[in-house]
């Protein structure tokens, strides 16, 4: 399986952040996370306050963690509150369940890695998520099925 490379994180992030500008958004962070849930890459444009990446963080490890898109996650706190309860415990509180982490999948649909955007509203987020991830010529994948 080939891994998530330094310039595809790169590009995920620049092309997020770009995404959000051509929408007008509010300043956003992304995180970039490798299919072992380690940091590839991380920005956080000026007038962030200071638990941004902790959240973009901690929506990309959800993702890579439960294996979907936080979408996903988010729906299953909708449908099954008590089990994302117990999913939350679990993570030691690394899971944030709403939209914003996307996962990544190579040409063959394996993870390989995911990716947290916050700043916004989280649907806003998701699109600049799913942006990023186009332009580095990879899958988005944000939970929606």
């Amino acid at each position: 399986m080939p891994d998530l490379t330094l310039a595809q994180a790169s590009t995920i992030v620049d092309a997020a952040l770009a995404k959000a500008k051509s929408l007008g958004l509010k300043p956003l962070t992304v995180v970039v996370l490798d299919a072992g849930g380690v940091y590839k890459a991380l920005k956080k444009e000026d007038g962030m306050s200071l638990m941004r990446p902790d959240i973009a963080f901690g929506k990309a490890w959800g993702a890579l963690g439960v294996g979907v898109g936080s979408r996903a996650i988010a729906k299953m706190a909708e449908a099954r509150p008590m089990f994302v309860t117990a999913l939350m415990g679990t993570a030691e509180g690394r899971i944030v369940p709403v939209p914003g982490g996307v996962l990544i999948r190579d040409a063959s649909g394996a993870i390989i890695g995911a990716v947290g955007v916050t700043g916004d509203t989280s649907d806003n987020d998701e699109v600049c998520a799913i942006a990023g991830i186009e332009a580095a010529g990879l899958k988005a994948d944000p939970g929606e099925g």
